[in-house]
């Protein structure tokens, strides 16, 4: 596909507000005031190039569209849509468009385990086969074995709810490395779309440990884990806690684990980038999020957009509370963005100058990190969605876009925390 020329700003924000028109008032744009960036501590002219930023990997041809959003003291100083959600049929992006969040789930998983926390459901300290007795007694890969199975040892202590929710308990994606363990998980399709948690569950206590416990960091399935056990300690199911929960409390109106029929038409196309252009994903990674769902995935399974994912934010930087509605306590919120590493664990390996708290990265040495203050706390989604909290210069950034091309989602990040550190003129470091 040859690169596109997008229309001018001015005819981009006709058709967008033409079609915003058919759609509810967003509620996030009652919720969140606008603000000047001078009244932020912001520079107008670092505002226009961060937003000039953004819009620049549109016009080279690198994405279809985004949407992207900073809120500093609280306030929305900047939210900008621009390009299109879909090329082939020219519907441009607007601050309604749905997109697949993907590992974005992950920090909304956290917070809904925390929440069963705080009522005492369990201590971190827990071994997860107390209350998930299908995986007690894991064996864990020593060497690999004949016909693909490894020979295995016995695991050093049973993973602990610490280890699931900081990716330290043994577990693998089958997916981001090689190992027989890998390969079992991809011979079992751990994580089958048209199965369920409990199925996935039952694979798992089939499998052994890719590592010791507590012996390194791994991304993995773990956060599928924890929406299992959100399912076995609430007593309902993961998308009912949830809605229940999370989601409704905070007016988060177009998250959850499908797009329905009637909303179809606000739900961004995937795109891969590449030397010959912007084409869609030939595999079915994500499925079409179509009713009725069966695997609640908690690692990955969530859309949103970028209001509700605003709100979502906002409630953890606010300490865990959201227009008078609390979620979680400021101390469970401090916990989740806190290293959880086990001591001589320094960083996670793919991410220098980062630790690990639950269910989010934090950061530990800014200057290896695009200027991001040290204890930021973010993470990001396969299908290039990112976002980050930055607690000393109290702010937020949220990008949205679809396209699964990572090495150009992560300098896409970079770009932007370094143009919104660049904007910032009140420092509170």
């Amino acid at each position: 596909m040859k690169t596109r020329h997008y229309p001018s700003y001015l005819k981009q924000l006709t058709l967008a507000m033409a079609i915003a028109t058919s759609f509810s008032t967003p509620t996030f744009a009652q919720d969140l005031e606008h603000a000047s960036p001078e009244s932020a501590g912001l520079s107008e002219q670092g505002i226009e190039d961060l937003a000039a930023g953004m819009r620049k990997a549109v016009d080279e041809g690198n994405l279809a569209g985004i949407v992207s959003t900073l809120i500093r003291d609280g306030k929305i100083v900047h939210l900008d849509a621009y390009g299109y959600q879909d090329i082939q049929d020219q519907v441009p992006m607007t601050e309604e468009t749905i997109f697949r969040i993907f590992s974005m789930t992950k920090p909304v998983t956290g917070v809904a385990l925390m929440m069963l926390h705080e009522e005492g459901k369990f201590s971190l300290e827990d071994p997860v086969s107390q209350y998930i007795p299908e995986l007690a007694g894991l064996r864990v890969a020593a060497a690999d074995g004949p016909d693909g199975v490894p020979e295995t040892e016995p695991a050093d202590h049973e993973m602990t709810i610490r280890e699931l929710m900081s990716h330290t308990g043994g577990l693998t994606y089958g997916l981001f490395s090689r190992s027989q363990v890998d390969s079992m998980y991809q011979a079992a399709n751990i994580l089958d779309a048209n199965g369920t948690l409990k199925e996935m569950i039952d694979k798992l206590a089939e499998i052994p440990l890719r590592q010791q416990p507590g012996s390194l960091w791994h991304y993995s399935v773990s956060v599928d884990v924890q929406g299992y056990l959100v399912e076995v300690l609430s007593g309902q199911t993961f998308a009912e806690f949830l809605q229940q929960r999370l989601f409704d409390p905070l007016n988060m109106d177009d998250t959850g684990f499908a797009v329905p029929d009637s909303d179809r038409e606000r739900f961004a196309t995937m795109y891969q980038s590449g030397q010959g252009g912007l084409a869609q994903p030939q595999d079915a990674l994500g499925g079409d999020y179509r009713e009725p769902v069966t695997f609640y995935g908690g690692g990955g399974g969530l859309v949103s957009t970028i209001g509700d994912y605003m709100k979502f934010t906002q409630m953890l930087a606010n300490g865990g509370e959201l227009d008078g509605v609390r979620v979680l306590s400021p101390e469970s919120v401090e916990l989740m963005r806190s290293n959880q590493l086990p001591e001589g664990m320094e960083e996670i390996p793919g991410y220098p100058g980062n630790q690990f708290g639950l269910d989010f990265a934090v950061v530990v040495d800014p200057s290896r990190n695009n200027g991001m203050s040290e204890g930021s706390y973010w993470w990001w989604g396969i299908g290039g969605t990112w976002f980050w909290i930055d607690p000393v210069e109290n702010l937020t950034f949220i990008g949205m876009i679809q396209n699964r091309n990572l090495m150009y989602a992560r300098q896409l990040q970079a770009i932007s925390k370094e143009l919104v550190y660049s904007a910032i003129t009140e420092s509170n470091r």
